[in-house]
């Protein structure tokens, strides 16, 4: 602004005096001064509208909490079938089948299979807003056709329309919360999904009480789904669609109004000029399988994929599958170690909602996954012949409730706010859908397995695979993955990403 002033009063001065005979009548001295007026007017404007400190919290929070429906929805379609799935055998005829009772619960992973797979390129095609419509559509029409099946068939089929809805909502909610969000809470909001994905669990287990005692009553867990599930659809109309996407569309009015509903109007051009950084002019460009495993965007996916598969290769479902059969022989009523479950998995995570922004990413993850290594010691020396009987169950309860518990706290919820924040802009959407495939490929071998696995190795010796595999993500944690802590999405790229 000051050369800007030199620059006026040089010209003034010129236009002044020629040989000290010159001068400008008084109308066109108006004029300059008219300009000069004007255009230092627009500059501390323009100044004036960039503002430094953080934006407010409570402008982007409301477009969070609808998208956190979807991993609600997820939380709830995972434990619905485990209470009623006794009653549904029985009213559709194949009780005592395990195989289709296992089906009944597994189907619904192969639909999420596919979600996820085609999950990038439809949040790329149509935006993250539209997305999240378009994961409650299934997750409605499959819970009705559940709902009202008489067959085997249509509930299976049910399960498969439901898993894709379930496969698609968890990578579009981290990309959208993610772009959204302010970065100085992006690990609080962050942490919304895991609560919600326990919340829904939770939902799910006080939903499906009744089942023993009223006939049918698994219909109507089924139906309950429905209403979450179009509140989502609806209340997505009203919310804010993704700036970065929007940018890439080349939308620039769009993204720039979008900024103002999330961050207010004095803190858009600063978040345009971020964005702009690493705008280099490729975000519209279609983005290649190929690019996503090799060269430059190599790092950042392989880190992402193995991020995910260390989560599941923990254990973490397997002990969940587990947890009936170990407060079982400690004498607690399996509802019981579900509700025991549920408050852990629930107190982590609100603890973890705390710590994301102040402790970092990358410190929860390390401490995660140390706590989950120590538990299955723990549960490993449960299952020892050495340990006495009483002293056994009291180790296998305390030791599951302080995995879930340390689960919670970081390997849970970090994996799924930190990928999209280390991905660059422009193969977000489509990394991530790759690196939860890898997530559903694990889930679905380990779920697989686990019994054959139990029974050929025991206890003993499989929680010290688990404990393992914790061990390894200590270490690929603490050599791999970067801190991303309060640091804008652009700032985190041009630190990650080798520029060409």
């Amino acid at each position: 602004m000051l050369a800007r002033q030199r620059e006026t009063s040089s010209m003034y001065k010129r236009l002044s005096s020629r040989d000290n005979t010159y001068t400008l009548d008084a109308e066109s001295r108006d004029f300059v001064n008219t300009m000069d007026t004007a255009e230092n007017s627009a500059l501390l404007q323009n100044n004036a509208n960039i503002d430094t400190s953080n934006p407010s919290w409570r402008l982007s929070l409301p477009h969070v909490l609808v998208a956190t429906i979807s991993p609600f929805l997820f939380g709830y379609h995972l434990g619905i079938v485990n209470e009623p799935l006794e009653s549904i055998s029985h009213d559709l005829g194949f009780s005592g089948n395990t195989l289709a009772e296992g089906l009944v619960v597994s189907t619904c992973l192969g639909g999420a299979f596919i979600g996820s797979l085609f999950s990038g390129w439809i949040a790329d095609g149509i935006g993250r807003r539209r997305a999240f419509q378009l994961c409650a559509l299934p997750m409605i029409i499959g819970a009705a056709m559940s709902a009202t099946t008489k067959t085997l068939a249509g509930m299976l089929l049910g399960r498969l329309f439901v898993g894709t809805g379930m496969g698609l909502g968890p990578p579009v909610i981290s990309l959208y919360v993610t772009e959204v969000s302010p970065a100085f809470v992006r690990g609080t909001y962050g942490s919304f999904i895991q609560i919600a994905t326990c919340l829904g669990l939770i939902a799910a287990l006080f939903v499906g009480i009744p089942v023993k005692d009223i006939v049918g009553w698994w219909r109507v867990c089924f139906w309950v789904s429905t209403i979450p599930a179009a509140v989502l659809a609806l209340a997505m109309m009203f919310c804010a669609e993704s700036p970065h996407w929007l940018l890439k569309q080349g939308k620039t009015a769009e993204a720039e109004a979008e900024f103002e509903r999330l961050l207010g109007v004095s803190h858009v051009k600063t978040a345009m000029g971020e964005l702009s950084k690493v705008d280099r002019g490729d975000e519209t460009d279609t983005v290649k399988i190929s690019e996503l495993f090799y060269g430059r965007h190599f790092r950042v996916v392989f880190i992402g994929s193995t991020l995910f598969a260390l989560q599941q290769l923990s254990g973490i479902n397997a002990v969940f599958y587990f947890s009936s059969t170990v407060f079982k022989s400690a004498g607690v009523p399996s509802t019981l170690a579900n509700v025991f479950i549920g408050i852990a998995n629930l107190t982590g995570s609100v603890v973890a909602m705390f710590l994301m922004d102040r402790l970092g990413r990358k410190v929860l993850l390390l401490w995660s996954f140390f706590g989950m290594a120590i538990s299955t010691v723990i549960q490993a020396a449960a299952s020892s012949s050495y340990a006495s009987s009483s002293y056994s169950q009291y180790l296998s309860v305390g030791g599951m409730l302080m995995f879930v518990l340390t689960f919670a706290l970081g390997a849970g919820p970090v994996p799924s706010l930190l990928l999209p924040e280390i991905f660059p802009s422009r193969i977000r959407a489509k990394a991530m859908a790759i690196c939860l495939s890898v997530h559903w490929v694990i889930n679905f071998l380990v779920g697989l397995l686990f019994l054959r696995l139990l029974e050929q190795l025991g206890p003993q010796l499989l929680y010290s695979m688990f404990g393992t595999f914790c061990v390894m993500a200590v270490v690929f944690v603490k050599r791999n993955v970067v801190e991303t802590k309060g640091r804008s999405l652009q700032e985190i790229e041009i630190a990650l990403l080798p520029q060409e």
